[in-house]
């Protein structure tokens, strides 16, 4: 007997299926991100938006609703801007993470070479050309309220 599927939706791939796991994943790093310190927000909600679009229409639809999207990413994605808040909380674990990865390899001069060169296009990405999201609504509630709301 084959089973049956609902009107205009096809079913997922393999493919499709690994992006979404993936993208989950990603998100729910992003998740705890915005309520641990030390690990990053913004890079696995960018992970999870590109898993997310590659997995099924569904699966994006669904993450581009969700609260911590749209405080994190929408901006960015929309007008390629952030505010100096999603910045920070991008740049600041990131150069934590790194210097203490600097610092430990001392005796590897080529992989504190590759540190210094990401940390600095980071610097200079983030810092000089995502321009600053100055707009009212973009500073009401925060990475912290959309945790709390998910």
């Amino acid at each position: 007997m084959q089973k049956t599927q609902r009107s205009g939706t096809a079913p997922m791939t393999l493919a499709q299926k690994l992006w979404a796991g993936a993208g989950f994943f990603a998100f729910g790093l992003g998740f705890l991100g915005a309520i641990l310190p030390l690990l990053p927000t913004t890079p696995f909600i960018l992970l999870a938006g590109v898993c997310f679009a590659r997995s099924s229409e569904k699966v994006n639809t669904w993450f581009k609703g969700t609260k911590l999207y749209k405080l994190v990413f929408e901006s960015y994605a929309q007008r390629r801007t952030m505010t100096l808040k999603a910045k920070l909380m991008l740049l600041g674990p990131l150069t934590v993470l790194l210097g203490i990865s600097f610092m430990l390899l001392a005796s590897v001069p080529v992989a504190r070479a590759i540190i210094a060169v990401v940390w600095t296009a980071h610097i200079v990405y983030f810092g000089f050309v995502v321009k600053l999201d100055r707009t009212p609504e973009a500073h009401e509630g925060g990475i912290e309220a959309a945790a709390a709301a998910e």
